[in-house]
């Protein structure tokens, strides 16, 4: 099938700022789709016009039946960097579908501040929760974030002081490259309630305030760091666990028996875009799931209410399954079936029945077997000693 579909990054600069490539599909269009500021940066073409709704998802199927006429998508700056054209070329194929790349925000952005994008972390928070940025404040980090409206600044300053970041610099860049481009800068802690230019990206410098805590490091997080009524898994087996398990970018996990949610908030911080669903039967838990989700910037972490194997009905086909509670032979049996191809299961026990029927299971179908012992040490009256935990006995299997 040859292309019917073009996607046209455009830029403040409108027409002018286009190919000849881009302006020859522009003129050839029976039908342009865009939003509205991207049909007024060319107002003179004649084609039929069609505003697209929010979320652009709700469009993918009117843009089907337009197969066989010449469709332009017009969209800002580059197609295929957090833009529609990603959408878009999942939907309909490379065979479908040609891009026409303009300079992105993070470039114009770039090139206004003197930074290196090589050296700066590329972010979102356009039709996302704000707390997704939360991960990636670090001291001397330098991030560029594509923003959901005037109020995202206010937002995410009020996030970085709660963090201990409140010295942070942002600098909102408006309209970049374009005729009413504007430029606004101040700390964090004294952004306030400002309003933004509604188009517009944030660039943030963090820095951290003397008297702060230290940032909690991307995985490996302190036991203190998460709510939790004692179903936690500790700091040192967590660390563990998450390395049997793997992360990586766009993998799917589920955390079966999620107490307080400590795997899958790590899961998810670990690896660009990693999804993890955590299932847990009690509300209390679910809601300390939920609370910890949001202060450790994995707003997206999906929480089902369930036991499995009855709860792993219809959930996102796993790369990794995790049992940290509700241990069975069931569960097992369903979490294998259920298994991307070079999946990992990974199971922690510490009951003696749990132990045993883990040993029973890889002797079944294979894995290792490991067992883990934690120390810390814990003041004994003017002294100190080492206090340890319970053991935990851990199943890993590759399929």
């Amino acid at each position: 099938m040859s292309a019917w579909l073009d996607v046209i990054g455009i830029g403040e600069d409108g027409w002018a700022g286009l190919s000849d490539a881009a302006r020859a599909r522009l003129g050839a269009a029976e039908v342009i789709i865009g939003g509205t500021r991207h049909h007024g940066l060319a107002p003179h073409l004649s084609a039929r016009r069609i505003r697209w709704p929010s979320p652009f998802g709700a469009m993918l199927d009117e843009i089907s039946d337009l197969r066989g006429q010449n469709v332009v998508v017009l969209v800002t700056g580059d197609p295929t960097w957090f833009s529609a054209g990603a959408h878009l070329g999942r939907k309909f194929g490379a065979d479908e579908v040609t891009f026409h790349p303009q300079l992105s925000a993070f470039q114009w952005a770039a090139a206004r501040l003197g930074w290196s994008l090589a050296d700066v972390e590329t972010l979102t928070i356009h039709g996302r929760p704000a707390e997704q940025v939360i991960p990636y404040f670090a001291p001397h980090a330098r991030l560029l974030v594509l923003t959901q409206d005037g109020g995202s600044p206010a937002t995410v300053a009020q996030l970085l002081t709660e963090r201990g970041f409140g010295p942070s610099q942002l600098v909102v860049l408006g309209a970049l490259g374009g005729p009413d481009e504007s430029r606004d800068e101040r700390t964090a802690i004294d952004w306030g309630d400002r309003a933004a230019p509604e188009f517009h990206i944030l660039a943030i410098e963090c820095a951290m305030a003397e008297d702060a805590p230290l940032p909690l490091p991307l995985t490996g997080l302190p036991d203190e760091a998460f709510e939790h009524d004692g179903q936690l898994t500790k700091r040192e087996v967590r660390a563990m666990t998450l390395a049997a398990l793997g992360p990586r970018r766009g993998a799917v996990l589920w955390d079966l028996g999620a107490g307080a949610g400590s795997v899958g908030i790590e899961w998810m911080r670990a690896a660009s875009d990693a999804q993890a669903v955590a299932v847990e039967p009690r509300a209390a838990r679910r809601a300390m799931i939920a609370t910890n989700a949001a202060r450790l910037g994995t707003p997206r972490l999906r929480i089902v209410e369930g036991r499995a194997p009855e709860a792993m009905n219809g959930l996102p086909q796993p790369d990794a399954v995790f049992i940290g509670g509700g241990f069975s032979r069931a569960v097992v049996a369903a979490s294998l079936d259920a298994l991307a191809p070079h999946g990992r299961l990974v199971a922690n026990a510490v009951t003696l029945e749990s132990e045993a029927l883990m040993t029973a299971l890889q002797g079944e179908y294979g894995g290792t077997l490991s067992r883990i012992a934690v120390s810390r040490a814990e003041p004994i009256g003017s002294r100190r000693g080492w206090k340890p935990f319970m053991p935990v006995t851990q199943w890993v299997l590759a399929r």
